[in-house]
C-alpha cells in the first residue's frame, strides 16, 4: 500500500456540536497523521468553487448555504491508503446506514449533515487540499 493524503472537512453540524476535538482524535486513533489544520468560515465565493463538481446538481445551492453557515475545520490527513481508510473510518453518507462506530454513524444527523467531507479519490483528495493549503504549510 502506498502513503497517500486526503482531506477531511469536519462541517458546520459537527463544529456547532463541538465535536471536532472527538472528530480528529478518533481520526489520530485510525493511524492517519495531520499534515496541516485550519478552521475557517467558508465564503460562498469559496464554497461555491470547492463544490464547483456539483453546480447542476439540485442540492447544490442547500449545500453551499450548508457549508457556510458557520465555521469548518479543514484538515489534510496522510497515511497508508488513505482515502480508501479514511472513507471506511467516516462511514456511508447517510449516518443511518453508516457502520456502527464511524464518525458519520456517531455524530452525523442526517443525509445532509453528515459531519464530515472525505475526497473520494487520490486526485481529488491532492486538488482538495491544494484547495486549502499551500505545499509549504503542509508538514
Amino acid at each position: 500500500m502506498a502513503i497517500q493524503r486526503t482531506l477531511c472537512i469536519i462541517k458546520p453540524d459537527a463544529v456547532e456540536k463541538k465535536k471536532q476535538g472527538a472528530i480528529l482524535q478518533h481520526l489520530l486513533d485510525a493511524g492517519f497523521d495531520i499534515l496541516a489544520m485550519r478552521q475557517l468560515t467558508l465564503s460562498r465565493r469559496m464554497a461555491e468553487g470547492f463544490y464547483a463538481v456539483h453546480k447542476e446538481r439540485p442540492f447544490f445551492g442547500e449545500l453551499v448555504e450548508f457549508m457556510t453557515r458557520g465555521p469548518v475545520v479543514v484538515v489534510a490527513l496522510e497515511g497508508e491508503d488513505a482515502v480508501k481508510r479514511y472513507r471506511e473510518v467516516i462511514g456511508a453518507t447517510d449516518p443511518a446506514e453508516a457502520a456502527p462506530g464511524t464518525v458519520r454513524q456517531l455524530y452525523g444527523a442526517s443525509k445532509g449533515e453528515n459531519a464530515v467531507h472525505g475526497s473520494d479519490s487520490e486526485d481529488n483528495g491532492r486538488q482538495e487540499i491544494a484547495y486549502f493549503f499551500e505545499a509549504h504549510q503542509l508538514l
